[in-house]
């Protein structure tokens, strides 16, 4: 069974930015982002800027522009060709208007056009493949590493803004690790773990696009820009120098699992749980942390001995404050990889090891 959470807390003023061109303007911005910062890597002596010239030449002819037609209307986001056969990387919530009915297509840098087909999609990590079939191998993005980028790293973004496609646009990694919530399927939210921060402008249709290093190697994928409300509480237009991208290990990941099996797996706790707030749990008389709302029978959690009602304090060693924490270890984790959890119960604290399910 899937892990759930409830996220308690005053949200940041940030909205999704980067979502297909066509859901920004005919359903308008599709609801909050919220950015939790976490700890930076050191800058290093990289170059100033990329040959963005260079690697404008080197990675367009791989970088597509997604078009999406459905009844109800239609929008734009951008992709990049993973495997020669045909397999594109994307974001789901490009595609996702056309899951269950609709058109996909795809325009090439040298304007050749071509019908696609859905492979798989993965809500919760924002991914999704799509397929030409075409008579010719394709030009293939090369995959960077996500473990060598560092802040201050210059980098490339290369995207379909607005529809416009082939489009570059360069930039620094302003920071590493962010934990980014964005609206997903149905209500539900998408969670961008480990995010790469960037201020190469990224506006709506990059979405799916390619973030490279001044190799040219796919480092992360674009998916949500930051934009200050207006005083009507709206998103106001354009970039703000906030860009988020999925790391490459992660979308590399999932996107070979899906080309595999036509889905993504991901690892469970079998457990809910919300946030206890500092004031809160000072009024308490309890730990700040996560409580434990409910626990699946016979899962993780409940065979590491974890009940309802406890409160999470330490995951793997690190203060417990968010629940994401738990979401982002399911993202990242497989079944079967061990997780250390402190919890207190009834003024006592105990220390116990969840093995994550399927």
């Amino acid at each position: 069974m899937d892990t759930r959470f409830a996220r308690v807390g005053r949200p940041r003023w940030w909205v999704l930015a980067a979502a297909a061109v066509g859901v920004l303007v005919v359903g308008g911005v599709a609801g909050g982002l919220i950015v939790n910062g976490t700890e930076s890597s050191s800058a290093s002596s990289a170059p100033n800027a990329c040959s963005a010239t260079t690697v404008a030449d080197d990675v367009l002819p791989s970088v597509v522009t997604i078009s999406v037609h459905t009844d109800s209307g239609g929008g734009t986001g951008s992709g990049e060709v993973i495997r020669g056969s045909g397999y594109i990387l994307t974001n789901n919530h490009v595609i996702s208007a056309a899951a269950n009915g609709g058109s996909i297509s795809v325009l090439f840098s040298d304007g050749m056009t071509a019908p696609a087909k859905l492979t798989g999609r993965d809500p919760r990590t924002d991914l999704a493949v799509i397929k030409v079939d075409v008579p010719k191998s394709l030009p293939v993005i090369p995959f960077g590493s996500s473990s060598s980028v560092v802040v201050g790293e210059p980098v490339v973004a290369l995207g379909a803004p607005l529809g416009l496609y082939s489009t570059v646009t360069s930039g620094i990694v302003s920071a590493l690790d962010r934990t980014v919530e964005v609206p997903g399927d149905h209500g539900t939210t998408a969670l961008l773990v480990s995010a790469i921060q960037t201020d190469a402008a990224i506006n709506p249709g990059n979405s799916g696009g390619a973030l490279t290093n001044c190799s040219g190697q796919l480092i992360g994928v674009p998916t949500a820009g930051a934009s200050v409300p207006n005083e009507n509480g709206q998103a106001s237009a354009g970039n703000v120098g906030l860009g988020f991208a999925i790391p490459v290990s992660l979308a590399k990941t999932v996107s070979d699992e899906i080309i595999s099996t036509g889905s993504a797996s991901h690892a469970s706790f079998g457990i809910q749980v919300a946030q206890i707030p500092a004031v809160a749990a000072q009024e308490a008389g309890t730990p700040p942390g996560l409580f434990v709302r409910e626990v699946v029978p016979e899962g993780p959690a409940a065979k590491a001995g974890i009940q309802a009602g406890d409160i999470i304090t330490e995951i793997n060693g690190k203060e417990a404050t968010d629940p994401n924490q738990l979401a982002a270890i399911t993202l990242t984790q497989r079944a079967g990889s061990k997780v250390s959890i402190t919890y207190q119960r009834d003024g006592r604290s105990a220390t116990t090891t969840v093995t994550l399910g399927g």
